[in-house]
């Protein structure tokens, strides 16, 4: 195996794209306003919850002037079953309002713009720029990415996102910098799971410094609670 995570990352994204060919935003959207509010929402909760409510919402408010105007009580109850949903149902209804107020109901292309957006931080940022104009930003750094970039020892020691992201920019190639999060994301959830990996199926385990490794046990971490992420 190569010893540095640079000598790695090319075989690394080469066996991750051929076991993943149709990696992509597990999020469903059909707009930029709609990934951008569905990734607000996907802060401390699953996708596949935040496609279960993204439908109901979208039908009820279809623009950035709807919800823009909808009461904030009404759009909580609409997006209930979600994790800190009255934080979240604030947050949505103000990056609507901005959206109209000073973006003509568009959804902002600069990463600057988007992190001004209320409940809007760099990784939603990325997201949206990557997924729904196609603009290389960053690499959005989730729990998964994190995990694996420490696991797989691209990055070293307990970084913060952005530290990890930074590392991962000089890595990875900028052309592959949101596709290696979708490689990563879909590693994380159908291989490299958490709580047990499934080392001996798994397509990069000879790249992996801690292949058959168990996850140390100890107590649980609560998540941080922000409103932007």
């Amino acid at each position: 195996m190569a010893t540095s995570a640079q000598a790695r990352v090319p075989e690394l994204v080469a066996r991750l794209r051929a076991a993943y060919p149709d990696a992509h935003c597990e999020l469903d959207f059909k707009t930029p306003f709609q990934l951008l509010i569905a990734t607000i929402l996907s802060a401390q909760c699953t996708d596949v919850l935040v496609n279960r409510v993204t439908p109901g919402l979208f039908a009820a408010y279809p623009s950035p002037a709807a919800l823009a105007a909808a009461p904030v009580p009404e759009v909580e109850q609409a997006i209930k079953r979600i994790g800190l949903y009255r934080n979240k149902a604030k947050n949505i209804v103000l990056c609507a309002q901005a959206l109209v107020r000073d973006h003509g109901g568009e959804v902002p292309r600069t990463m600057e713009e988007l992190t001004a957006l209320a409940g809007v931080g760099r990784k939603t940022a990325n997201v949206v720029l990557g997924n729904a104009f196609g603009i290389e930003s960053g690499v959005v750094v989730d729990t998964h990415v994190a995990r694996l970039s420490n696991r797989l020892a691209l990055v070293r020691g307990e970084l913060d996102p952005v530290k990890i992201e930074k590392v991962l920019q000089r890595l990875i190639p900028r052309a592959e910098w949101t596709l290696f999060s979708h490689l990563l994301i879909w590693h994380g959830r159908r291989r490299c799971m958490a709580r047990n990996p499934d080392c001996p199926h798994c397509e990069v385990a000879d790249l992996c410094p801690k292949r058959g490794v168990p996850k140390a046990k100890g107590p649980a971490k609560a998540p941080k609670k922000t409103g932007a992420t």
